[in-house]
Parts: C-alpha cells; sequence; structure tokens
C-alpha cells in the first residue's frame, strides 16, 4: 500500500511540476555525458602514453614492496635519532624564516595591488604591475626557486628560505590584496569623514576588517610549507628533505616511513596552534557592549 501511495505521489508531482523533472532528466544525462568523457580521456591518456596494462601491474606489486619495507624497521635502536631531529629543527626554522619574512613583504606589498587602495589615474597601473609580479613570483615553483638559490648562494638553508620567500611573497601577496578588496567600504567613508589621512584608514578601514583573512591563510601557509619544505632538501637546500634524498638512494624504505611520521606530527602540532589562534583571534569572544553592574 505504501509503494502504491508513493508511485501515485511522485506521479502527482510529476503532472504539477513537468519543468522540474525535465530540467532532472537534463542534469542527469549531462552527468553521464561528463562521466563517459572521463573515462574515454583515461583510455586515451593510458593509450597515447603507451602505458601497459603489465606496467601498471608490475608498478602496483613494487608500490606493494615499498609499502612493506616502510613498516619493518630494521635496527631501530641504533638509528642517528640526534642527527634527524636536528634536521627537522632545520627544516623549521627554514619554514618559519622564510614565511614570516614573506608575510611581512607581501602585507606591504598587497596594498598597491588592491584596486581599491589604488583608485588612480596613475596608481591603477602600479595595482597592475605589483599583480602581475606576484604572478611572477608565484608561477615559478618552490623547488625551481631553491634550485636558482642553490646555484646563486651555495647548498644550506639560506637557499630554502630565500625560495620559500620568493613564492610565497607572490603568492601571499595576491591573497591578501583580495582580501582588502573584499572589504566594507562603510568604515572607510567614516574615517574620511572624521578627518583620517590615508594610511590611518588603510590601517582602521581596510586591515582591521581583512585581518582574519590575512591571519587564515599566513597560519594555512605555514602549515603548507612544512610540508613542501621537505622537497628543498632535493635540490641541496638543507632540511629534512636532505634525509629523504639520501635514505632513498639507499632504498631504506623504513627510515623514510619514520621520517615521514615525523613530519606529520609536526604538521598536526602545527595545525592544533593554528587551530587554536584562529579561535582566539579570528572567532574570538563576544565582548558586550554595555555590562550591568
Amino acid at each position: 500500500m505504501n509503494n502504491w501511495q508513493a508511485v501515485t505521489d511522485t506521479e502527482h508531482y510529476r503532472e504539477a511540476h513537468p519543468a522540474l523533472f525535465r530540467a532532472q532528466g537534463r542534469y542527469l544525462r549531462h552527468l553521464a555525458i561528463l562521466a563517459l568523457a572521463v573515462g574515454l580521456y583515461y583510455v586515451w591518456f593510458f593509450i597515447q602514453f603507451g602505458i601497459s596494462y603489465e606496467q601498471l601491474t608490475t608498478g602496483m606489486q613494487q608500490l606493494g614492496r615499498y609499502f612493506f619495507r616502510m613498516f619493518v624497521w630494521h635496527d631501530f635502536l641504533n638509528w642517528p635519532f640526534g642527527y634527524y631531529f636536528r634536521q627537522i629543527g632545520i627544516t623549521l626554522a627554514i619554514v618559519f624564516s622564510g614565511t614570516i619574512t614573506a608575510t611581512v613583504i607581501a602585507l606591504l606589498l598587497s596594498f598597491l595591488a588592491a584596486r581599491n587602495v589604488m583608485r588612480g589615474p596613475v596608481t591603477r597601473f602600479v595595482a597592475m604591475f605589483m599583480r602581475r609580479l606576484f604572478d611572477l613570483l608565484r608561477g615559478i615553483d618552490m623547488a625551481i626557486w631553491g634550485l636558482i638559490f642553490v646555484r646563486a648562494v651555495g647548498l644550506g638553508p639560506l637557499a630554502g628560505v630565500l625560495a620559500i620567500i620568493m613564492q610565497d611573497t607572490g603568492l601571499l601577496g595576491r591573497l591578501y590584496a583580495e582580501g582588502h578588496e573584499a572589504v566594507e567600504r562603510s568604515p572607510g567613508r567614516g574615517l574620511t569623514a572624521v578627518g583620517a589621512n590615508g594610511l590611518q584608514k588603510h590601517r582602521f578601514g581596510i586591515f582591521t576588517q581583512s585581518f582574519p583573512t590575512f591571519l587564515a591563510l599566513s597560519l594555512y601557509q605555514l602549515e603548507s610549507n612544512t610540508r613542501s619544505a621537505a622537497v628543498l632538501g632535493f635540490v641541496g637546500a638543507g632540511g629534512i628533505g636532505l634525509i629523504y634524498a639520501e635514505n632513498m638512494r639507499l632504498w631504506n624504505w623504513d627510515v623514510v616511513m619514520f621520517i615521514t611520521l615525523l613530519l606529520v606530527a609536526v604538521v598536526m602540532t602545527m595545525d592544533a596552534l593554528s587551530s587554536w589562534l584562529r579561535r582566539r583571534y579570528i572567532t574570538g569572544a563576544v565582548i558586550p557592549l554595555y555590562k550591568a553592574e
């Protein structure tokens, strides 16, 4: 009886809302076409680049062997733990130095790229130039910047710090500028009415509103750079990536897994700290305008 009633209700709704059901049919057809296109793309990809079934199965078997060796730790107690933790400390030093420096530079330059700040006929060209500069800096991968600075200043953490500064200045500068442009303009008009100068309007009318975005992006980039900085060691910029490169060449997959777990623990700790800072400075506590005695 219930099934018959459900069918009857469906038919009633179909007659009452034919356009809605036609739209649902078009949506399902578009979804089926999209799924077919994705499947055909994968078929074309494997055929075009010569990836055979035997190569795929062999690769999966090799991955299985690697994962098995990752969880069998030989002679664990005699590993050079001091060296490992020292390299993690160097990686964190590289990340903090590079990210904090890039944050300061990007924040200062972001006002020059914000269109609601640079509204004059001449300053618009400055904003456009700054945006193209940010695109150039963030368009080059951190590993490429690492290779460039390793050639320029030599092996070591300095090359890693400079690589992070270059990429993060472009990335954060563009995101900060977009955060400035998204603020409400009414506070700026109010500050203008009471005689505030341009710097005061940018500080209290724009940055006060964009500060939550600024903090959230900065904290996220700090976490992201902790993961990405491992790649810098492969190009000679120091840090934990050096241990990755050494042990991968020696097929010490157990050490690779141990270092990976340490790095994950560090990222989780930083994420917990970032969450606390977001709650403290973005969400905050409700402050009443008037408190009764």
